[in-house]
């Protein structure tokens, strides 16, 4: 069994690779013996990384910087990888980006979606689903000509099922936040995206799936921390490390049978 979880020999390329899930990501491929490519914005920090990364796994990652939503710096960042490697065996679209308001006090009025900025919406979209879009087409043509390859796409429960606006509620039932429109339209279409480019690709031995994660601890109010663990099953959130197996699982070959599909690793939150 240990040999079909393997990915000795694969290049993993990793998108949004300093993220809080990213790096997880990228410690997971390592670890099960990938040369994983570190990328996201920060080329310097990628580059810092992937030398911790190095260290720690006993791998050879590089680091490279690139923006998603620019197809020549995709095109880039596939010719520098294909260029030191001569393959690209596993691509994890993982970068995206969640709601953010530069204004805290003002979070409240401005996520509503009556009042959802259409910038915010945009980006949203260009990075989320236009990157996504960008990295398959350009990483997964070389995957396609080859013959075989993984592409793990990052999704959300929320490309599932619809925010519970109650959990960004305070003790005294007044809301801080508004869960926005734009995560959960941007993470529903990963999911179709996934389906869509897993049928046109199986031909050529490229296998596209999604993973599915909950929300992930990251020292949110200890008021929003109880609220999510009371709706989860298993009584908790995730921690960052609680996904790696899954996303081994995906890129190796002990899931050679399985395209077009949806993993879901969430504690049980949509399963009731």
């Amino acid at each position: 069994m240990s040999g079909l979880f393997s990915l000795k020999n694969k290049v993993a390329i990793v998108t949004g690779a300093l993220g809080l899930l990213g790096k997880q990501h990228c410690f997971a491929l390592a670890e099960a013996g990938a040369s994983v490519v570190v990328t996201d914005l920060n080329g310097k920090a990628c580059e810092g990384f992937a030398r911790e990364l190095k260290d720690a796994t006993l791998t050879e990652p590089i680091g490279i910087g690139g923006d998603i939503t620019q197809r020549a710096s995709v095109e880039a960042l596939r010719d520098l990888v294909y260029e030191r490697y001569r393959a690209i065996d596993i691509l994890v679209n993982n970068a995206a980006i969640n709601d953010a308001f530069e204004n805290p006090a003002a979070a409240a009025e401005q996520s509503k979606f009556e009042n959802f900025p259409i910038e915010l919406w945009q980006k949203s979209l260009d990075v989320n689903i236009t990157g996504t879009f960008f990295c398959s087409q350009v990483i997964g043509r070389v995957m396609a000509i080859q013959g075989h390859g993984s592409i793990v796409n990052i999704a959300s429960t929320y490309g599932l099922v619809g925010p519970d606006q109650s959990l960004y509620s305070k003790p005294d039932g007044t809301q801080s936040f508004y869960k926005s429109p734009a995560y959960p339209t941007t993470k529903g279409a990963v999911i179709a995206f996934t389906r869509y480019l897993a049928t046109y690709w199986a031909k050529r031995g490229v296998r596209v799936n999604a993973l599915c994660p909950g929300g992930v601890e990251n020292g949110q109010d200890e008021n929003f921390i109880q609220n999510y663990s009371a709706r989860t099953p298993l009584g908790r959130m995730a921690q960052p490390t609680d996904y790696k197996g899954a996303l081994v699982f995906l890129a190796s070959d002990a899931s050679a049978y399985m395209t077009g599909a949806n993993l879901v690793v969430d504690g049980g939150w949509t399963a009731w």
